[in-house]
């Protein structure tokens, strides 16, 4: 069987440079494989064509390459739809269908183009577990499942076939282990993909909330749970996410969207698979109502929340947009999330500072500290001569205020005058003068060929004009 709706992906990125994040990176190129799922549109993943400026597809045994478009992206699923507005491209070709979730055991094919070869490649394997896992490419815990079949790199974005439909598409494989990967099952392919046609939001909710399990006799006795009680203790609530203003930190929650949850934090989803209660999560758009059960004060409570976008301190995906950045006195300061995180390498969860790393982990959002703004580096320059040492530390206050996200502490640092003195969360202590500070900016600027002292989406004070510039030619 050759599978001609199965194509390859070709994707010119240009990821920003979060070390410099007013200028990008060198343009690199990647290639991945989609699959056809209509006359003009092809189902691939999103991180194939992530921070994409340039994609092309092209057919089995087909030299020609033909330039689509990204149509609809959703980074927490890891999904994405290409649009080829070439008329001719899919002729002859009958377009996949997409199946519904695999069983476990059901055989299964991994179709697509791993580096190596020009041919189609088919590797064939079982369904082995379908459960909540963690998407590497926006560290989302949705439903996914493992398949014991190779997905090598630019295999990624195929499809899973079963029974000659797509049950799933190729997004990564399971670290440490040989000849075993994991695919975006068909629940959320059919959820992102009715959402296109509807013109939903393509992002996937989140509860927002920190729990833990509720197998030990003394913590459930003491938050009175009675025999035929189960579910899970919340430890925390997100400013901005869906259970905001409907759970709180000490509730149970027993009850997602009709599904009881066990005491270690499951479901049983489907009716056939016991697996993390977030499962539930990714069948919903932003919008939808979810209604939930909690106990709280020994009184059992029935709740209906609006799914949002999930909200966190520190965002998980930063993906088609540059960095939040600022300059002043040669202080560059930065909005703390996952991709700044990755400056420190692959490895960055290890090697990252531990302070940053605590936040990413176990920050909590809140009304009064909605993002983490970090001093990320020092241009040295005679207005801030002795600061050097104090890069990629947190900024706790400005001039005694806590700031709330990286506008307000945009805005408050544009407002002050004579003293600005900036507390760090090491201890340290940042002073410069307001004035002796912004005289030095154009000798900075000139001197680091920086093109302006903000990222377009940080206010500007009333009346000033926006410096005119070239981006820096990126550092290889």
């Amino acid at each position: 069987m050759s599978h001609p709706q199965v194509v390859r992906v070709y994707s010119t990125y240009q990821d920003p440079d979060y070390e410099s994040p007013w200028q990008n990176v060198a343009p690199r190129g990647s290639t991945g494989s989609g699959v056809i799922i209509g006359p003009h549109r092809i189902l691939t993943g999103a991180h194939v064509v992530a921070n994409a400026t340039f994609v092309q597809v092209q057919k089995q045994s087909d030299p020609a390459k033909v330039t689509a478009r990204v149509e609809a992206i959703s980074h927490d699923s890891d999904l994405a739809l290409l649009r080829v507005d070439d008329r001719e491209f899919a002729r002859g070709i009958r377009p996949a269908v997409i199946g519904d979730l695999p069983h476990l055991r059901d055989p299964v094919q991994v179709v697509g183009y791993p580096i190596g070869g020009e041919e189609v490649s088919i590797t064939e394997g079982v369904v082995s577990r379908i459960e909540v896992q963690r998407y590497e490419h926006s560290q989302r815990h949705l439903l996914a499942a493992t398949v014991d079949a190779a997905i090598n790199e630019g295999n990624s974005g195929g499809p899973v076939l079963a029974r000659g439909k797509v049950v799933g598409i190729a997004f990564q494989a399971l670290q440490d282990a040989e000849n075993i990967g994991e695919m975006v099952p068909a629940p959320i392919l059919r959820r992102f993909l009715d959402g296109v046609k509807h013109g939903k939001d393509p992002r996937v909710p989140g509860l927002g909330i920190t729990t833990q399990p509720l197998e030990n006799p003394a913590l459930r006795a003491h938050l009175g749970m009675k025999p035929q009680h189960s579910g899970v203790l919340v430890n925390a609530v997100q400013y901005g996410s869906s259970a905001w203003d409907h759970l709180q930190e000490g509730d149970v929650l027993m009850q997602i969207d009709g599904l009881r949850i066990a005491d270690n934090g499951t479901v049983r989803y489907r009716g056939r698979f016991r697996c993390q209660f977030d499962a539930v999560v990714g069948d919903h758009h932003i919008g939808d109502r979810v209604t939930a059960r909690i106990l709280r004060g020994g009184a059992v409570h029935a709740v209906t929340m609006r799914m949002e976008p999930m909200a966190w301190l520190v965002p998980r995906t930063e993906f088609d947009r540059r960095p939040m950045w600022y300059l002043y006195g040669g202080l560059v300061f930065q909005r703390l999330t996952a991709e700044f995180l990755r400056i420190w390498g692959e490895q960055w969860w290890d090697k990252a500072p531990k302070e940053l790393l605590h936040l990413f982990y176990s920050g909590n959002r809140k009304p009064e500290r909605r993002e983490v703004v970090v001093l990320a580096q020092v241009l040295a320059d005679a207005v801030n001569v002795g600061y050097e040492p104090f890069h990629n530390d947190v900024v706790e206050l400005v001039n005694g205020t806590a700031p709330v996200d990286m506008a307000d502490f945009v805005r408050r640092m544009d407002a002050a005058t004579g003293a600005v003195v900036l507390k760090l969360s090491s201890g340290a202590s940042v002073l410069l003068d307001a004035a002796a500070a912004r005289a030095a900016m154009p000798r900075i600027l000139q001197r680091y060929h920086v093109p302006g002292d903000r990222s377009p989406d940080l206010p500007r004070p009333a009346g000033a004009k926006r410096r005119a510039g070239r981006p820096a030619k990126a550092r290889k």
